[in-house]
């Protein structure tokens, strides 16, 4: 909403981390949490793989994940990677030679968990090749895959185990003087979820991936990823996130952003306000909005659209879009601009009208930003 004023009663009070780097990609400190996603791809396939993370990257990826099992998949990682617009994390389970490998080919991020990969001379040959090429880490404690002596310890997963996991993966780290980190603790079930980053953001500054892992489908996995993170989030936890979806990775990227739009987090695109409509509505709204979505998906300016089928919300919502429609009955609405009305417009030209409007819009946010960018330099 580029005309509406900050309200105090929506700031969120993130978390105070220290700052590393994907890449280009600053994470933690004051830098916007990123969106990731990971390919589902055989990564030995690079015409493939490279085709997705574009995908990826156009939905708005700030941080693209590959899973690198074996040498073939490390061997195409230095080809995906000069193809690739964002930085690419390699997803390495236990074997260092597959995160020695990740980091010569080009990978920004290796995601390890340096207590499993071995004795301390192979710790130490991992933390050298990051670091001789300029590999940030991400330990990846998973509720599915604790090790043997803390569930001994603890007797099932649980926060104090995901958390002490994290802590012992840190100390490896911080005893190699290696720094570039950050941690997830990931569980499928939100509240286990919940309770270990909450555990894990205050033993430790590193910047914190957020996930729900293995949420479930595009509906149910959306879902439960918008609880769990969205409750973690609103409490000033997570630098940046990942939505595990069953799904295509652009529908993680999309549903990511949402989450973060909805808390004011992060702003790219077209936010639509629409109603779920009923007997009042003058105009198919869940049909319009349907299309809206897909002619305007092109828009990458942070702004606001407003599509309500009467007049009961419909002028109190267009007050703070800047662009909205509301219908008023006999085959016409009104079109407000800027949150004022503007004039009246017959349903059947709506669509073709708002995406215009939608789109001048943008292009004036856009000039103004360049304007004022252009003079502060």
């Amino acid at each position: 909403m580029s005309h509406n004023p900050i309200r105090p009663w929506r700031n969120i009070d993130r978390r105070r981390s220290r700052q590393i780097h994907v890449g280009k990609v600053p994470v933690g400190g004051d830098a916007p949490i990123s969106v990731q996603t990971m390919t589902n791809t055989d990564t030995s396939d690079v015409k493939a793989t490279v085709a997705q993370v574009l995908a990826c990257a156009e939905a708005g990826a700030d941080i693209v994940r590959i899973s690198t099992p074996d040498e073939a998949a490390t061997r195409a990682l230095k080809d995906i990677v000069a193809e690739s617009p964002v930085p690419i994390v390699a997803d390495i389970h236990f074997h260092y030679k597959r995160a020695i490998e990740a980091a010569e080919a080009g990978a920004a991020c290796l995601r390890i968990n340096p207590g499993n990969i071995g004795d301390a001379t192979r710790v130490r040959e991992v933390i050298k090749a990051a670091r001789d090429h300029g590999c940030s880490i991400r330990i990846g404690v998973n509720a599915g895959s604790l090790e043997k002596h803390l569930l001994e310890k603890y007797g099932e997963p649980c926060p104090e185990a995901m958390v002490e996991s994290g802590m012992e993966h840190i100390r490896i780290l911080q005893d190699n003087d290696f720094h570039e980190f950050k941690i997830s603790v990931k569980a499928s079930d939100v509240f286990l979820a919940a309770a270990a980053y909450q555990g894990i953001a205050e033993a430790t500054d590193a910047p914190i991936h957020l996930g729900i892992t293995e949420a479930g489908t595009l509906n149910a996995g959306t879902v439960k990823s918008s609880i769990g993170l969205g409750n973690l989030l609103w409490a000033g936890i997570g630098d940046t996130l990942r939505v595990s979806l069953s799904a295509d990775p652009v529908e993680e990227v999309r549903v990511g952003f949402e989450i973060l739009k909805s808390l004011g987090l992060r702003h790219r695109g077209v936010n639509i306000i629409s109603c779920p409509s009923c007997a009042r509505q003058g105009f198919d709204v869940i049909k319009t909005v349907e299309i809206l979505e897909q002619r305007l998906e092109h828009i990458k300016t942070p702004m606001s659209l407003s599509i309500i089928g009467c007049v009961v919300n419909g002028p109190g919502e267009a007050l703070m879009t800047d662009v909205g429609f509301t219908g008023g009955g006999a085959g016409s609405g009104m079109v407000y601009l800027a949150g004022k009305q503007s004039h009246k417009l017959s349903n059947d030209k709506m669509i073709d009208h708002i995406v215009e409007q939608v789109e001048a819009k943008a292009a004036e946010i856009d000039a103004a930003a360049a304007a004022t960018e252009a003079a502060a330099e």
